[in-house]
């Protein structure tokens, strides 16, 4: 399944990327305050390279002994590099993680030796506890942030914001050996003081979960806070996998190596051995603190609101650590590149559930996830609303998915001339249009008229069939593939092709 070498950790997935030419060192000083931001969102919106910032100065203007990198997944064919294969592999491995989340017995032995990949990639996951790791090799029990080059992004941002933390956490009650039973996601994490971090997890989210075990408990929880993981972990951390499976041990599905752990210095928590660094700490049961305002991937700035508080126990580092960062806006940006890959991930999955579904876009411009496009292989009336209501329920994601267009197999759903072709001869607002009211929402969409609640539309722009419609639908024109031929075959004589 892997096709490309593993990448154990984040210097080994930027040593290929430089040897692809991929990877730019920025000697000149630059702030982290705004400007960085500036200079990574051209490089993104032009494909360009990773970009290391060895000359990162800080708030106080006093340069950062840690150098910054952005726009590490700033390419469709890194995030795929990141998961271990290029663009052309994405259906194979969409596949093959749909076989993982459900697993038909194999028939006979010829079948069950094909399946030896699945088997790798399951035992993969299991993790590896050693006593030494790099990432432990400087520790630090009274740290001041201010002195880690996080970036503040964008002019009304309240402050330095972490953007790719990999936060670990488990549910009260459980051991801090049990790996299975953490949730690794990536929550927006404000800075507030030398040893203060506000965590913004929402309410769905698991590490908000985990942390209400512990307030039901009165007890503060163990947190940890990877900077600088692997692409693998990364990734895995972002994607959005079923509730019962552990992000952390995931990844050596895309790794292709178990995972390497060690407890952390000052929190019951198992840690990546060789990320760059980890801030470990404590989250209160009851206190917390306004958080935000700050851009958003919306394009807006989202209010301050209150959030738990984190009071950092440690920061352990490699000797001489790198910074991982991004940015978080309209895209394009890193989150929505990622988002154009995992959509092509998804799409087994999908088609499990719903086999006429032929292909499914998400428009980055849309936020990733707030329109779908659907080209399905019609063939009875009504499909096109069935299958509205089938992806609105089937994935956690789709449930702010407030538009979907729905279009036969000949439109190309990521193309927008023909998008607008079917809608304006296949659609009649009068009939085609479905309206629902008060279902759940992106809690950062200002259109909405209450937080977390708004309505969606699905629009059918599919031929109709049978009892929806009374009148006779129209022959599409193509031309003939022999006249096709010959056109291509006396413009490409001419040089005119």
């Amino acid at each position: 399944m892997r096709s490309l070498p593993p990448f154990p950790t984040l210097r080994a997935f930027l040593d290929w990327a430089e040897a692809r030419g991929e990877l730019a060192a920025l000697p000149d000083p630059v702030e982290v305050k705004h400007q960085m931001t500036a200079v990574h969102r051209q490089v993104l919106e032009a494909g360009g390279p990773v970009l290391r910032f060895d000359t990162p100065i800080l708030a106080d203007g006093a340069q950062s002994e840690a150098p910054v990198v952005v726009n590490l997944f700033g390419t469709t064919e890194r995030v795929a590099a990141g998961l271990g294969v290029g663009l052309d592999g994405l259906d194979d491995l969409g596949a093959f993680l749909a076989a993982l989340r459900a697993p038909t017995p194999p028939e006979g032995m010829r079948d069950a030796l094909s399946r030896w990949p699945m088997l790798k990639a399951a035992l993969s996951t299991r993790a590896k506890i050693v006593r030494k790791a790099p990432v432990q090799q400087v520790v630090d029990e009274t740290p001041d942030l201010a002195r880690v080059p996080i970036q503040t992004h964008w002019p009304g941002d309240a402050g330095p914001l972490i953007t790719w933390p990999v936060v670990l956490t488990r549910p009260h009650g459980s051991d801090a050996a049990d790996v299975n039973r953490y949730n690794a996601g990536v929550y927006r994490a404000q800075v507030i003081g030398r040893d203060k971090i506000i965590m913004r997890w929402l309410e769905h989210r698991g590490g908000a979960a985990h942390h209400r075990s512990w307030q039901a408990a009165g007890e503060k929880m163990p947190v940890a806070i990877v900077l600088g993981a692997d692409p693998a972990t990364l990734l895995s951390a972002a994607l959005p996998l079923p509730e019962t499976v552990s992000e952390l041990t995931f990844a050596g599905v895309f790794s292709g190596a178990r995972p390497r752990l060690v407890p952390a210095k000052t929190v019951p928590l198992m840690v990546p051995a060789d990320a760059e660094m980890i801030i470990e700490g404590w989250v209160d049961p009851a206190e917390t603190a306004p958080e935000g305002p700050f851009g958003d991937h919306t394009g807006y700035y989202n209010p301050a609101e209150p959030f738990p508080v984190m009071t950092v126990s440690a920061l352990t580092t490699r000797e001489n650590p790198l910074y991982l960062s991004t940015y978080t806006g309209r895209p394009p940006d890193e989150p929505a590149i990622i988002g154009e890959v995992f959509n092509q991930l998804a799409l087994p999955v999908i088609r499990d559930q719903m086999p006429e579904i032929r292909d499914l876009w998400l428009p980055p411009a849309a936020c990733s996830y707030r329109m779908a496009v659907i080209s399905i292989n019609k063939r009875y009336p009504g499909q096109a609303r069935r299958v509205m209501m089938g992806l609105w329920g089937m994935l956690p994601q789709f449930s702010y998915t407030k538009m979907i267009v729905v279009v036969d197999d000949d439109i190309d759903p990521r193309n927008w001339d023909d998008i607008a072709w079917a809608l304006a001869t296949r659609m009649d607002p009068s009939r085609d249009v479905m309206m629902l009211e008060n279902t759940p929402m992106d809690y950062l969409d200002f259109a909405s008229p209450e937080p977390g609640l708004a309505g969606k539309i699905g629009i059918d722009a599919t031929t109709k069939l049978g009892a929806e419609t009374s009148r006779e639908w129209g022959t599409v024109m193509k031309t003939a593939p022999e006249d096709a031929a010959f056109a291509t075959e006396l413009l490409a004589k001419r040089g005119l092709a």
